[in-house]
């Protein structure tokens, strides 16, 4: 399989939705219930770092970043998305997507990336410790998905380039 990795599209939404659909049904990727309107999902990512995955057809997954916070000090860190189409999970499509993803946001002056996982979502820790991701902590009962509280594993990268 040869992936090709490019910029997500507004054309690209409503296939990328389906993929972040896929993600919320497994109760294990984000506590959104439902994926926005293109518009929305725009407004609240950055413009860079905003990758599809393709293998000559169909996106197979798709990775974005999102500012952690609007205060200028923390304008070099973001927060990581990266979804895999549930038919193509196991087949690195997770970890080309995220090393694309390092590269352009230390381009863009990132210094550091942060995921914040659910702790059952063993595939997602693997893949952002395969790319120089550590955990620095846990927050316990962070949020209700369900009625039922749930921890996240935070998870961050700092670049070694950027930042120094």
């Amino acid at each position: 399989m040869e992936l090709q990795i490019a910029p997500l599209r507004a054309e690209d939404w409503e296939e990328v939705r389906a993929i972040y659909r896929e993600g919320i049904a497994t109760g294990h990727a984000t506590f959104e219930t439902d994926a926005p309107g293109w518009e929305a999902w725009d407004r609240g990512h950055l413009r860079v770092g905003r990758l599809v995955a393709r293998a000559g057809g169909p996106v197979l997954g798709w990775a974005a970043l999102s500012p952690v916070s609007g205060r200028c000090v923390y304008a070099g860190v973001a927060e990581l998305s990266l979804y895999v189409r549930a038919a193509a999970r196991g087949q690195g499509i997770g970890k080309a997507l995220l090393r694309v993803l390092i590269e352009e946001s230390e381009r863009a002056g990132i210094w550091t990336l942060q995921g914040g996982v659910f702790p059952e979502n063993a595939a997602s820790i693997a893949v952002q410790k395969a790319c120089g991701f550590r955990e620095v902590g846990r927050r316990e009962r962070i949020g209700r998905m369900n009625g039922v509280w749930r921890d996240t594993v935070l998870l961050e990268r700092r670049s070694a380039v950027v930042g120094l």
